[in-house]
């Protein structure tokens, strides 16, 4: 069974149609919406400041979403997939984005709306990310401008995908 304990009196919040993963870890201050899922080995942390998620977001095997405390929130809204491996920390990811596999996204960041952060790279403190855009490397620097049909056929394409998966472990239950 997933880890899920309330820290500092403060007790996860789930939407709707949710999956934790059996040994995924949800801990304190945290607000997930609706069909979000959370896979193996992940661990959301609301230990030493809030983390609020919108609606369909997944955040994949072995990614962590922490805090900073007494500075940085973490708020990540709807439609947002965050790839395995990835850490987001005390940021702020907006609509429609994908942050790949083992990115790193670091405090006071600001992740606009339809952008997507390459596998790999690392979003150092204070950037602003924009919308429409890959930002890739070590330091993320933008790479290149995006479509629409690129929205439709990665970001959504993959949250929508992440929905159904969920669905067939509840399946299982």
């Amino acid at each position: 069974m997933a880890y899920i304990i309330g820290v500092q009196g403060k007790q996860p919040q789930f939407g709707k149609n949710i999956f934790i993963a059996p040994n995924a870890t949800v801990v304190g201050d945290v607000i997930m919406g609706d069909d979000c899922s959370i896979w193996f080995n992940a661990v959301i942390r609301g230990d030493v400041n809030s983390i609020v998620m919108g609606n369909k977001v997944n955040i994949q095997d072995n990614a962590i979403v922490h805090c900073t405390y007494q500075k940085t929130k973490t708020i990540i809204a709807d439609n947002v997939s965050i790839g395995h491996n990835a850490i987001v920390h005390g940021c702020i990811i907006e609509k429609n984005v994908l942050i790949g596999m083992g990115a790193i996204v670091m405090d006071n960041c600001y992740i606009e709306e339809n952008s997507i952060i390459a596998a790999g790279a690392v979003v150092l403190e204070g950037t602003r990310v924009k919308s429409g855009t890959i930002y890739a490397g070590i330091p993320a620097k933008e790479v290149k401008k995006l479509s629409g049909e690129v929205f439709k056929d990665q970001v959504e394409r993959i949250a929508n995908n992440y929905v159904k998966y969920a669905s067939w472990y509840k399946s299982e239950e």
